[in-house]
């Protein structure tokens, strides 16, 4: 029987691995087809009549195809009734930090591992711009975290899943997480978790949807 859920996307974007992750610990089974970037994939018709902005991922659900990682996090929480929040408040506050994250950690931190894989050039003080921002980022989630083991509540949600998939890829930006404590505690509470996964064992390379 094939999977409910098809996600297209790439190993090495992060918001492909944010909804990845999400339908791994979620215990859902899916289909994943990776969307070749460099040869520009992303951008042929056909891919653009799934996702209009022409960016990755792409989930499909039976009928209907969804895209922006936080936007598919949200629906999945509530179609599956799972990492969701119990109540308005909690819901209002996974909105915060899915918001805050898009607008304050993930510009910094991805930006900074694209520089440093050489996937991005730019001068000087641009680089140092950005790993500013990642560090700042970085500082207030540590604060957060002194006080609390999940960022929303008492158990893990999708804000932890999506802040997570920013997180993951600090070292690789040059982000030193032993500074921060917290972080890397709360990093390795989600990894503990059933079903968490790396992108190399979620987003295979090659991998085409049925």
């Amino acid at each position: 029987m094939a999977a409910r859920f098809k996600l297209y996307g790439h190993q090495r974007s992060g918001p492909t691995y944010k909804v990845a992750l999400a339908l791994a610990l979620f215990g859902a089974p899916f289909e994943f087809e990776h969307v070749d970037l460099p040869k520009g994939a992303h951008k042929e018709p056909g891919y653009l009549a799934k996702n209009r902005y022409g960016q990755v991922p792409c989930l499909y659900d039976g009928a209907h195809y969804f895209c922006q990682s936080a936007s598919i996090l949200q629906y999945l929480a509530e179609a599956l009734n799972k990492f969701g929040g119990n109540n308005a408040e909690e819901r209002a506050r996974i909105r915060e930090w899915l918001f805050w994250d898009f607008d304050k950690l993930a510009p910094g931190i991805y930006r900074s591992r694209a520089f440093a894989l050489g996937i991005r050039k730019a001068e000087p003080q641009v680089v140092d711009y950005f790993r500013a921002e990642g560090e700042g980022g970085l500082k207030v989630l540590e604060q957060h975290l002194a006080a609390h083991a999940w960022l929303v509540g008492e158990q893990p949600s999708i804000a932890d899943i999506d802040v997570y998939g920013v997180v993951y890829y600090a070292a690789a930006g040059g982000f030193d997480l032993a500074r921060f404590p917290k972080i890397a505690a709360w990093k390795k509470r989600i990894e503990s978790l059933p079903g968490c996964a790396t992108p190399e064992e979620l987003c295979p390379v090659g991998a085409k949807a049925a």
